[in-house]
C-alpha cells in the first residue's frame, strides 16, 4: 500500500512512522529516566533524615550532585556556607535576607531541574494532538487521488476503488497508532512528573525550616 500510494500520502505515512518512533524513543527515556530519579531520591533522602550533619553530608555530595534533591542541598549549603563565612548571619535582618537567599537558590535549583526532567514532553502533546489529523489529511489526498483516478478511467468497479481508498485510509491508521501512545504516556508521564516536582518543593520547604531554626540556635 504504501509503494502505491500517492506522493504526497507517502510523505505523511513516513512522517507519522517518524514521529511514532521518536514518541516511543521519549516515551521509554522518561519511565527509565524517572524510576531511576525516584530510586536516588529515596537513597538520599534516607540518608539526609539518618541524623548525618549537614557538612559532612555536603561534603559527600560535593559540587557535582547527582539527583535533583541533592542539586537542592548542595545549592543551599554552598550559600549557607559562604553567607557564615563572611558574617553575613549576625544580625536579625541578615539573617533574614540568608533565609531569602537560600530560599531563591533552592526555587531557580527546582525549576532548572524540572525544566531538564520536562524537556521533550511537548513533541508528545504535540504528536498526540496533530497526529490523527495529519493522518486524515493523507487520507482525504488518498481519496481524492482516487477519485480522480476513477473519474479519469470512467471504472467504477471495486476493484477499481478498492487499492486506492486502503492506501488512503493506512494514513489515517499510522496516525492514530502515533497519536494513542503519545497521548496515553504524556498524561501518565506528566502525572509522574508532577509528583517529583512536588518532592522537590517539599524537600526544599523542609530544607529551608531545618536552616532557619539552625540559623536561630547559631545566634
Amino acid at each position: 500500500m504504501f509503494l502505491h500510494a500517492h506522493p504526497v500520502v507517502q510523505i505523511v505515512m513516513v512522517m507519522l512512522l517518524l514521529a511514532s518512533i521518536w514518541s516511543w524513543a521519549i516515551i521509554i527515556e522518561k519511565t527509565l529516566k524517572l524510576r531511576a530519579l525516584r530510586r536516588k531520591a529515596e537513597a538520599f533522602e534516607d540518608t539526609f533524615w539518618s541524623g548525618v550533619s549537614l557538612d559532612d553530608l555536603y561534603d559527600r555530595v560535593g559540587d557535582k550532585p547527582e539527583e535533583p534533591l541533592s542539586s537542592i542541598f548542595s545549592g543551599a549549603m554552598r550559600e549557607w556556607r559562604r553567607s557564615l563565612s563572611k558574617g553575613l548571619a549576625a544580625t536579625a535582618a541578615a539573617r533574614h535576607n540568608l533565609q531569602a537567599r537560600i530560599e531563591q537558590v533552592m526555587a531557580v535549583t527546582v525549576q532548572r531541574e524540572m525544566e531538564s526532567i520536562e524537556k521533550r514532553m511537548t513533541f508528545l502533546a504535540s504528536t498526540g494532538a496533530a497526529a490523527p489529523f495529519v493522518g486524515l489529511f493523507g487520507t482525504v489526498w488518498g481519496i481524492m487521488t482516487s477519485f480522480q483516478g476513477i473519474a479519469a478511467s470512467k471504472n467504477t468497479s471495486l476493484a477499481v476503488v478498492a487499492p486506492g481508498i486502503a492506501e488512503a485510509l493506512f494514513a489515517t491508521a499510522l496516525g492514530l497508532v502515533a497519536a494513542i501512545p503519545a497521548v496515553l504516556a504524556y498524561n501518565k508521564i506528566s502525572s509522574d512528573i508532577g509528583r517529583y516536582g512536588q518532592r522537590l518543593e517539599n524537600f526544599a520547604q523542609e530544607f529551608i525550616t531545618i536552616l532557619s531554626r539552625q540559623l536561630e540556635e547559631h545566634n
